[in-house]
């Protein structure tokens, strides 16, 4: 997979791909990131990569320019299934999306800035907006970090064993059920007996048991779905 990431601040991007299962998929060659400045794609000495909107009002807005010229330099190398925008107000960011952009070659992810970009870069160019949750941060970037991290993770060969993510939290709609490890007995807190039994079907039994609960108390919702 590749994943092209288009930014004004690339140095917000750097940290989360050097260390880590991120970095491990890296170099295994799992998954390739670069990091686009789009100051790179402006001519004049100013860099300027935003403007004031039509018809007033407060904050700057992204330009269509550079992000065309960026996103048009990327598509004349090769094709890309996916043009995403990191907005605030796109489709919330679930374990199926995840699910979905995993199995996919080459993306390009939009990282919003400022007020958001000239609305016509989203008629135009993009191809699906995803968001983190209903809040807003300074730019897209933390969230096009979280949206790497919980694609690449999905990869196969990336975690150290292959049937972990299938275990993960919302994979079924269901919480991930409690998880122990050793020792067995600590203060008095013992580990339930059932989990040191060996017998593995009445194992997998309790967990889809108890995480069946604990999704009907923290996340019902999920349920209805």
């Amino acid at each position: 997979m590749r994943i092209d990431i288009i930014t004004v601040v690339p140095d917000l991007l750097k940290s989360p791909f050097e260390a880590s299962i991120l970095k491990r998929a890296i170099e295994k060659g799992l998954v390739a990131v670069h990091l686009h400045n789009l100051r790179d794609y402006v001519s004049d000495n100013y860099k300027q990569i935003d403007d004031y909107q039509y018809g007033g009002g407060a904050g700057m807005v992204m330009m269509i320019e550079p992000i065309d010229k960026c996103i048009s330099h990327l598509k004349s190398q090769r094709d890309y299934d996916e043009v995403i925008y990191m907005t605030p107000d796109g489709s919330t960011l679930n374990q199926g999306t995840a699910n979905q952009l995993s199995l996919k070659k080459n993306i390009i992810i939009l990282c919003g800035h400022y007020k958001g970009v000239d609305e016509r870069v989203r008629e135009h160019f993009i191809t699906r907006e995803i968001s983190i949750g209903d809040y807003v941060l300074s730019g897209g970037e933390l969230g096009a970090a979280v949206l790497c991290d919980a694609v690449i993770r999905l990869i196969p060969g990336v975690l150290g064993n292959e049937t972990s993510a299938l275990t993960d939290s919302f994979q079924d709609n269901l919480l991930a059920p409690p998880i122990y490890t050793r020792p067995a007995e600590y203060k008095g807190w013992k580990v339930p007996e059932i989990l040191t039994t060996g017998n593995f079907p009445k194992i997998e039994a309790w967990r889809e048991k108890k995480a069946y609960e604990r999704t009907q108390e923290r996340r019902p919702d999920l349920l209805k779905d």
